[in-house]
């Protein structure tokens, strides 16, 4: 499968792109390309296509990077709306939208322990109670 794509050129943070055909499956390379159908400078936004190379490649069934559709766009070689070529976000849910995901409390049957008294000199009635039992089986003995 035929691709229309960018491969870069120039030098050190001062790039500039080729438009070629190439391959789908081959590695990008200096000369391992079909045909070179444009060159494109970011720096200067200039965009110099060969608008009837990319329509015979196209009619030949070559598909193009999404970069590479954008300025067929904006240069009018071909009819379509931008593509997003920026990667998506995801975002962390907000409070109040975890919050509506989660049952409410009232949903939840509540399992937890009945409340435990104190006495006046600060012992709990459970412990009194255990106290009792274990009271109650030496007795029995």
């Amino acid at each position: 499968m035929l691709t229309i794509r960018l491969t870069r050129v120039g030098k050190k943070k001062d790039g500039s792109f080729r438009v070629v055909v190439i391959d789908s499956k081959r590695k990008i390379q200096a000369g391992n390309y079909l045909e070179m159908v444009g060159s494109y400078d970011p720096r200067v936004d200039t965009c110099d296509l060969k608008a009837d190379r990319i329509k015979h490649w196209l009619s030949y069934g070559a598909t193009v990077s999404d970069t590479v559709h954008n300025l067929l766009v904006s240069n009018k070689i071909i009819e379509g709306k931008k593509i997003n070529v920026l990667p998506k976000k995801v975002l962390a849910p907000t409070a109040p939208e975890a919050s509506q995901d989660t049952a409410s409390p009232a949903d939840v049957p509540s399992e937890a322990p009945a409340p435990v008294e104190t006495k006046e000199d600060g012992s709990s009635e459970a412990s009194a109670k255990e106290d009792n039992s274990v009271v109650a089986e030496k007795a029995a003995e």
